[in-house]
């Protein structure tokens, strides 16, 4: 969380009165504005989950609900959510648009698991021809 003043010379003021949200500005008639930005995802953005790929977009936000949330289509818990990026159309919790979302969360996740064993399969080549020029030269 990070605390901005639009004016510096309003520190004094802001030890004298730590919780006003309006401070007036010496020798002005407007006064500064305190902005606070939070870190990570906005508090409004849309959840998917994992499993069904049912997207979560409601008036209350998600890190608000209960831990006991459950999906209301597959019944998974509230940690198998992720936030979904992308703007969600009207239509978004349509059965063939959930299994759309769903195959590709699972082509996503299948590239994921894939990359530790190209990692390590380079890294076997690599030492192999590492001893092979050693052994040529």
């Amino acid at each position: 969380m990070a605390l901005q003043l639009q004016a510096p010379s309003l520190l004094p003021a802001l030890r004298s009165r730590p919780f006003s949200a309006r401070i007036p500005a010496p020798g002005r008639a407007t006064s500064a504005r305190i902005t606070m930005r939070f870190g990570g995802v906005a508090a409004k953005n849309a959840y998917i989950c994992r499993d069904c790929g049912y997207i979560y977009k409601d008036k209350t936000p998600f890190e608000k609900l209960s831990d006991d949330y459950f999906c209301p289509v597959c019944a998974a818990p509230k940690r198998r959510f992720r936030p979904y990026e992308p703007p969600v159309a009207k239509n978004a919790n349509a059965t063939d648009a959930r299994k759309a979302r769903k195959e590709q969360l699972k082509k996503d996740e299948s590239v994921g698991k894939a990359l530790p064993i190209g990692i390590a399969v380079g890294i076997v080549a690599l030492a192999a021809l590492f001893f092979y020029l050693n052994s040529v030269y």
